[in-house]
């Protein structure tokens, strides 16, 4: 026998197994009662309100005050990457001025060396 061979045998007793346990389970499924599910479907922050409720310990803090948390230490991080980048950009300008100046103090001590050959 070769491999295809075993491999046919072996979906055909698989399929086999496969039907009789539906065969057997078919009227236990048939007699159990049908039931009608109501998905609404709900809004994703009202999902999320509802997770935080049921996670909440404390039920004294408002949605409002995690949302001010939550406006708050996102304004702190815009603030220090504002700050990041001025900084960034003063340093960019004050190296620009550097190298602008060394040209400029090049370029004359080259003509007076011209002048004096």
């Amino acid at each position: 026998m070769n491999f295809n061979e075993i491999a046919k045998i072996v979906c055909f007793f698989s399929f086999l197994g496969m039907l009789a346990i539906i065969l057997r389970k078919a009227p236990v499924l048939v007699s159990l009662p049908a039931i009608e599910e109501k998905k609404e479907k709900k809004n994703w922050i009202f999902l999320i309100k509802e997770k935080i409720k049921k996670i909440n310990p404390f039920k004294k803090i408002s949605y409002e005050n995690i949302l001010q948390r939550l406006i708050y230490k996102v304004r702190i991080l815009s603030l220090k990457t504002d700050n990041k980048t001025f900084q960034l950009l003063q340093d960019l300008k004050k190296k620009a001025l550097e190298k602008k100046r060394r040209l400029d103090d090049n370029y004359w001590a080259e003509i007076k060396k011209m002048m004096k050959k």
